[in-house]
């Protein structure tokens, strides 16, 4: 019997009415983005009349996700950056140096009085007192070393320390090294990946490049010297004791000490002990927000162990001033007043809001382990996109001509009903990617186009086999659904064979591969679930509704 429960065609149709829903704001894809950059301006604590105005844009009763557009579509900006690994060796080797002067502290008696002297970065010199204790204080800090955690660096240590006279030098092993560039550099896409998806920028594409560089891509970016702007902060927050100010830049800090000059004051250094207090990596929030004279500031809170080493430090140092570092420059240096306990605190200075909204979002997803060196920008305008969205559009209406009016000339009103189900299917494969979030690139569209012909392909099949049904005289109806029955093993046979072709591109791809391999897996699924489903709901409410003799196909 030619017929469909009320169950499932109630789910068809729920179905298509979500495909239709969540591809409606494709429509108006300036007026929805700027509703969603609105929403997430204000979710992160800053509300404005513009962006009141602009999330009215679109009624909050609708989805609002969109397809995003590649890079050769929308425009954007391009980099290749290498990460300086390098400078993690002397960050590595001076946080060393309290653990080395305290394991030689301990046997004073054997080494006599220690002091570090001055050496080139990377490398950690020490002088002791008493050369007798030299071969005592070198295995006092080999100690200090670690087996180095990975698969070619197996066996070796992480520190290289050596001895002349009774200075001792210390400082990595190569394996050490090389383990310390991967981590760098694993840590650095991390980090750019975080900044880049805290801006609210969609679907960037961020990936590693042989040992140390990064390839960065980021689709509706204004410029590459934007991008690399934000990027390339490094955002290290540190807070650090003063040993004093000075104006002569040239001035020697002292051993332990440095030279860093001031963002508010003009001209003045202050003289900065190396280690830190607290350093940010201990931060786990920042929110931009206002101090207590209305002015953009960003607030911060650290972690429990943070906040202990904070409230500790500045119980024992009130009255004496300490500096707040951002990238070895002073942003403020606050006398402290009274201890602070409670774990967080506020930076103010001389902030716009975008700068204090900036800062936080660089200092919650954290501080890059190494500077970077841009190697190559682009920016890509957005005219070579509208070209290329252009073509793509061209491509998909003349297709999509084409195949409707061979399907309506062929296949008469049921070619017609094939052709319908066709745009629904074109919705659902567009409210997919809306709903996934998905990158929508040329190769992409060039996916939706295949599937298109692959999707009359299957109604074809059904068609041919109703009209061979047919001619064995066993009446309409049933030559209708034994042309549904027997074409889908033809059908499924043939689009798993294509699916699995799509994993293996989406799976070993990558970039523009990818996007076609996503939009062809999605149009395979969206295609025969039109081929069986919608048009046979078509065919049945039509058969209900005429109850014709005969049919021509």
């Amino acid at each position: 019997m030619l017929q469909i429960s009320r169950f499932r065609q109630v789910l068809i149709l729920l179905v298509l009415m979500a495909g239709v829903i969540f591809t409606l704001p494709n429509f108006f894809y300036g007026r929805v983005e700027q509703h969603n950059d609105a929403v997430a301006l204000i979710d992160s604590g800053i509300s404005t009349e513009q962006a009141e105005a602009d999330v009215a844009l679109w009624p909050s009763f609708l989805p609002s996700n969109l397809v995003n557009l590649g890079l050769d579509l929308r425009g954007g900006a391009h980099l290749l950056a290498e990460v300086r690994v390098e400078e993690v060796y002397a960050t590595t080797i001076d946080a060393m140096w309290p653990e080395v002067r305290d394991v030689l502290a301990a046997e004073r008696d054997t080494v006599g009085f220690i002091t570090r002297e001055d050496s080139e970065p990377g490398v950690l010199r020490v002088r002791i007192s008493e050369a007798a204790g030299i071969e005592r204080a070198v295995e006092l800090v080999r100690g200090l070393s670690e087996p180095v955690v990975t698969l070619t660096g197996a066996g070796a240590s992480t520190l290289k320390v050596t001895s002349q006279g009774n200075e001792i030098t210390v400082e990595l092993s190569d394996a050490e090294k090389l383990a310390s560039d991967d981590r760098t550099v694993k840590q650095a896409l991390e980090i750019i990946r975080r900044r880049i998806d805290a801006a609210g920028t969609r679907e960037p594409s961020i990936q590693r490049q042989g040992d140390s560089r990064i390839l960065i891509q980021v689709p509706g970016a204004k410029s590459a010297e934007e991008l690399q702007g934000w990027i390339g902060t490094t955002a290290q927050l540190n807070f650090h004791p003063v040993v004093g100010r000075t104006t002569d830049a040239t001035q020697s800090p002292g051993v332990g000490n440095f030279l860093a000059p001031s963002v508010e004051e003009d001209g003045v250094y202050y003289v900065l002990e190396r280690n830190a207090v607290v350093s940010g990596e201990e931060l786990v929030d920042a929110q931009p927000s206002f101090d207590q004279n209305g002015q953009p500031a960003v607030s911060f809170r650290f972690n429990p162990a943070g906040a202990r080493k904070f409230g500790t430090y500045t119980s024992e140092n009130v009255g004496a001033p300490f500096a707040i570092v951002l990238d070895n420059e002073v942003i403020s240096a606050p006398t402290i007043r009274q201890a602070i306990t409670g774990g967080s605190g506020i930076i103010s200075g001389s902030f716009t809001i975008e700068e204090s909204t900036n800062l936080a979002v660089l200092l919650r997803a954290g501080a890059l382990p190494a500077g970077l060196d841009f190697l190559e920008k682009r920016t890509i305008g957005p005219e070579l996109g509208a070209d290329s969205v252009q073509a793509g559009k061209m491509a998909a209406i003349v297709g999509f001509a084409l195949i409707m009016v061979f399907m309506g000339l062929t296949y008469g009103l049921f070619g017609w009903i094939a052709n319908v189900a066709l745009v629904l299917n074109v919705c659902l494969i567009m409210g997919a990617l809306s709903i996934l979030g998905a990158t929508l690139t040329l190769p992409g569209i060039a996916g939706i186009v295949l599937t298109m012909g692959m999707a009359v392909d299957a109604n074809v099949l059904v068609y041919e086999r109703i009209r061979e049904e047919l001619k064995t005289a066993k009446g309409p109806a049933r030559a209708i659904e034994l042309g549904y029955e027997r074409a889908m093993s033809a059908i499924v046979d043939a689009n798993i064979t294509t699916i699995l072709t799509a994993a293996i591109l989406w799976f070993v791809g990558s970039g523009p591969v990818r996007g076609f391999a996503t939009t062809l897996g999605i149009g395979i699924v969206t295609s025969v679930f039109t081929a069986l489903f919608v048009t046979r709901l078509f065919i049945v409410w039509w058969f209900q509704r005429r109850r014709p003799k005969s049919i021509e196909v």
